[in-house]
């Protein structure tokens, strides 16, 4: 079965599944489908703001897509989150993106 299709199905029976809601994502951006995996990152983190992974790979999938400005901005979210939700390692590898990206940009 297509993994879209079934993570779709999952949502469709709990909206609030967090991680059949990241997984949706993370198969869109593999895909290659940055809009449409933003779109359901953006869902996923206003019902769930403290899944710090979605900030990463939010930022990642932007990244990838020539939106480094966007992914700043996700990364900056995740850092907060990361701090409040004692993330050490999700901190260490946002910081490591975000000042490699501030760096291209300047």
């Amino acid at each position: 079965m297509d993994k879209v299709v079934m993570l779709t199905e999952i949502l469709s029976q709990d909206p609030m599944n967090a991680f059949a809601r990241y997984g949706l994502a993370m198969e869109f951006a593999g895909r290659g489908d940055a809009s449409t995996a933003i779109a359901e990152f953006d869902r996923l983190l206003h019902d769930h703001p403290d899944y710090t992974p979605g900030y990463f790979m939010a930022a990642q999938t932007l990244a990838n897509s020539g939106e480094s400005q966007r992914a700043i901005s996700y990364l900056r979210l995740g850092l907060d989150c990361a701090q409040r939700t004692g993330n050490q390692h999700a901190f260490s590898e946002m910081q490591t993106m975000l000042s490699d990206l501030e760096e291209q940009c300047s």
